[in-house]
């Protein structure tokens, strides 16, 4: 069975097309995969950025309520608290006085309401930041 040149040319035709819609698929898929890694990265950036957030929330809470119950301070636990809260603390030590209680034992600690806000609207931004560079498909789940 001979084929005629048209045939041979129709084969080798059929043959590129079907090539080159494989190497279409191909980086397709890399392109998929390529997306789904800088999500995954992403999303592990969005991840940290809640935990950190959240866990300084939890230091800044405690340490809200040690102030405001009068725990003593020289209990280790609280000791710890403070001496771990202090460098969050540091730029709203002086931004209020903070109101006490008459015999100065219970203490209303306002600065700490104030940095317990701004740090959470700072890693809610970090989030927004993430999330604007994840591109416009990205949806909150």
């Amino acid at each position: 069975m001979s084929q005629t040149p048209n045939g041979h040319d129709e084969f080798e035709r059929h043959r590129e097309l079907t090539q080159n819609q494989e190497v279409y698929r191909l980086r397709q898929e890399q392109d998929r995969l390529r997306a789904a890694q800088r999500r995954s990265r992403l999303a592990w950036v969005r991840n940290t950025i809640a935990l950190l957030i959240g866990a300084l929330e939890v230091l800044l809470s405690l340490r809200f309520f040690l102030r405001l119950s009068s725990a003593n301070p020289d209990n280790p636990f609280a000791r710890t608290i403070y001496a771990l809260a202090e460098p969050f603390m540091w730029p709203f030590s002086t931004l209020f006085i903070s109101p006490t209680s008459a015999d100065a034992t219970r203490i209303f600690d306002l600065n700490n309401l104030i940095a317990m806000i701004v740090y959470a609207l700072l890693g809610g931004l970090a989030i927004a930041l993430v999330n604007y560079f994840q591109g416009p498909g990205y949806q909150s789940r």
